[in-house]
């Protein structure tokens, strides 16, 4: 069983923040693939489903940014899970918009939901650490990440939410290179042949009249020989 826990604020004021990403993520994955309805358990939101042929419990805390492991140790001592069986999404400041990488273990960077879960299970989680850009100054910080994001920026956040839950299945596997594929292709997808932008297979070669017609000169020149001489060359 695998514990997804995603990390934001609650309440319309903060739904469409930069700091609730990871809300944004769960509830893409809750929306893609037929969890049970929301509930109130563990201080926080809670859904059941399955992914990756396992069970997977998504969580989102109530408690406030600043709380959010008192909600994570809940939900772990209720199903006896060990930190490694947990998996938080929240946004990060040191990777550029749209960008995802799967960290296992390390510190909280200053993260004020990452630090309370430091506090309640310790370090020894799985992270998927959604990029959101930073403003370029730290006094500047606070302001950026309780923002929304802009108009402009939500085309490639649709993408970024459609790739995580696409790849959920392999993150619940524990396969987090996969994940990282997943969502890397959804945000910059491969060209397909013969589509606008992609690259156009190759036409067939075909052979010049006169190569075709057994002279073996190669060159596409007229073929000036009578009936009676093609028909003498072709058994020679």
């Amino acid at each position: 069983m695998k514990l997804f826990v995603g990390l934001g604020n609650p309440g319309p004021k903060y739904a469409q923040n930069r700091h609730n990403v990871g809300f944004m993520a769960v509830d893409r994955i809750h929306e893609d693939h037929g969890f049970s309805p929301w509930r109130g358990r563990f201080r926080g939101q809670a859904s059941e489903g399955r992914l990756g042929g396992g069970k997977v419990i998504l969580l989102k805390p109530e408690t406030y940014m600043n709380l959010s492991g008192e909600a994570v140790g809940e939900a772990m001592r209720y199903y006896k899970l060990a930190p490694g069986d947990v998996v938080v999404f929240h946004d990060e400041l040191d990777l550029a918009p749209g960008k995802v990488r799967v960290k296992r273990g390390g510190g909280h960077a200053g993260h004020n939901g990452l630090r309370s879960i430091h506090q309640n299970i310790g370090p020894d989680y799985t992270r998927v650490r959604i990029g959101i850009g930073h403003p370029g100054h730290k006094d500047l910080v606070a302001r950026y990440v309780l923002h929304d994001f802009a108009r402009a920026d939500q085309e490639w956040l649709d993408d970024l939410l459609r790739g995580i839950s696409e790849g959920a299945p392999d993150l619940a596997r524990g396969d987090g290179g996969r994940f990282m594929n997943t969502v890397a292709l959804r945000m910059n997808p491969r060209p397909q042949p013969g589509k606008s932008g992609g690259k156009q297979a190759p036409a067939a070669h075909k052979p010049p009249a006169s190569a075709r017609d057994g002279n073996g000169s190669g060159d596409d020149v007229p073929d000036t020989r009578s009936a009676l001489q093609k028909l003498a060359d072709r058994f020679r």
